[in-house]
């Protein structure tokens, strides 16, 4: 069967909304590399003119950054791409930058300590205009910071979570900066037992810049394992499956993330032996859970027909005698008739009130929906439903609908197993 226009148009606009954040991630990458390359230069004529270390290393940071900002927005252009030869796309890219944006952490921690650690011992020319443009770079930094990791939490998107991270940490090693240079705007220098103050601060910003790096890094690679998805998410899926009316059990439920998109695959059980059906089935489930659970970019389901070995019949009945009733939704009660398919013989039965009797809008529906949750099979009852909605809510979850001119119980369940004998 062919999918509908809603459907068609559900799967179009989850289409046209990954385009949009896609295009909205580059041009934020794209800001990150300009960002970065106007402030090594910056931090370098700085560098240059006052011969301070810690404007050096400061330098050098940004310049590391810019690099790996240019290769980050590289990747991104080639990570929505897909080839014969990635025909499910080059979505992991994202992952790998991310790591290599943790290792340029690393490195950028190892020359801030390097540098300033090492430092000369003698104050550097510090004057208004380098504390100012320090100053300035300390908030550019942080302001691109706190934006691209907030589009990164919304789109998912490990490539600006690690870019949001890494300015957040450039904002710290900006400040052990200011921190080296303000004595000499000063005119004096400060040490404590030989330890200077920026010695400390840069012992603190190496430990946030350790923390941030081994977070993206950890994080990347759990994706380039191919590690699972988080456990929500399997779980709001598995639900979405469940409440289905015609698949009767989740067999398996696995994902994995790539990039910012997730990768599901189910095996479900339905409750039909008809194979186009089911695959339509299988479309809708799809479109739901991409249309509920953000960034799905493919589920595949894999479906298979209940394997019978009983049949489990629902008769609306008068009373607790086993009289079978006139009427489907104001039933009383129901009983349930559970009947082994081999031999057509009754296995149990068990008669339950029925929740709804006393509900004043759409009674019968909200009865077929119970019966169905009940997983009943087949229904027999005197009302003819076939047009009505109870009858469309059982006709849609394969739940089969016999009607009868018995009215007491054992006599239409006799005449079921009857028909069922003579190959009905």
């Amino acid at each position: 069967m062919y999918m509908n226009h809603n459907q068609q148009d559900t799967g179009a606009a989850h289409e046209t909304v990954k385009d949009q954040e896609t295009a909205h991630i580059e041009k934020i990458a794209l800001s990150a590399f300009l960002l970065n390359l106007c402030l090594a230069a910056v931090k370098a004529a700085l560098a240059s003119y006052s011969s301070s270390l810690a404007v050096t290393a400061g330098a050098i940071d940004s310049a590391t950054d810019a690099a790996a900002s240019l290769i980050l927005f590289g990747g991104l252009k080639l990570s929505t791409r897909k080839t014969h030869s990635f025909p499910l796309g080059l979505y992991k890219i994202e992952n790998l930058i991310s790591v290599f944006v943790a290792l340029s952490i690393f490195f950028a921690g190892y020359e801030i300590a390097r540098e300033v650690l090492t430092g000369s011992e003698t104050a550097p020319m510090i004057s208004g205009g380098v504390v100012a443009l320090l100053l300035a770079g300390v908030a550019a930094t942080y302001v691109f910071g706190r934006y691209a990791l907030a589009v990164g939490l919304k789109t998912g998107s490990p490539t600006l979570i690690a870019e949001g991270r890494h300015r957040q940490v450039d904002v710290l090693s900006s400040i052990v900066v200011l921190a080296s240079v303000m004595p000499g705007y000063f005119g004096f220098y400060l040490k404590y037992h030989n330890i200077s103050i920026d010695q400390i601060a840069a012992c603190i910003v190496i430990i946030f810049i350790g923390r941030a790096g081994w977070k993206l890094l950890s994080d990347g690679m759990r994706v380039l394992l191919d590690a699972s998805v988080d456990f929500e998410t399997l779980e709001r899926a598995k639900e979405i499956l469940e409440n289905n009316p015609m698949v009767i059990k989740v067999i398996s439920l696995t994902g994995r993330n790539a990039g910012r998109f997730r990768f599901l695959q189910a095996n479900v059980i339905m409750r039909t032996g008809d194979l186009q059906k089911a695959h339509q089935i299988s479309e809708i489930l799809e479109l739901e859970i991409k249309k509920i659970i953000p960034h799905v970019e493919r589920i595949i389901i894999h479906y298979e027909p209940q394997n019978q070995s009983h049949c489990r019949i629902a008769v609306p009945l008068a009373d607790q005698e086993g009289t079978v009733s006139n009427h489907f939704g104001d039933s009383p009660c129901f009983a349930f008739v559970t009947m082994r398919l081999d031999g057509c013989e009754v296995d149990s039965k068990e008669v339950l009130e029925n929740p709804h009797r006393d509900v004043d809008v759409a009674k019968g529906i909200r009865v077929a929906e119970w019966l169905v949750k009940k997983n009943v099979d087949c229904v027999i009852m005197r009302e003819d439903l076939s047009r009505k909605g109870p009858g469309y809510v059982m006709a849609n979850a394969g739940v089969k609908v016999h009607i009868t001119s018995e009215t007491e119980l054992s006599q239409a369940i006799e005449k079921e197993i009857c028909e069922r004998k003579g190959g009905f």
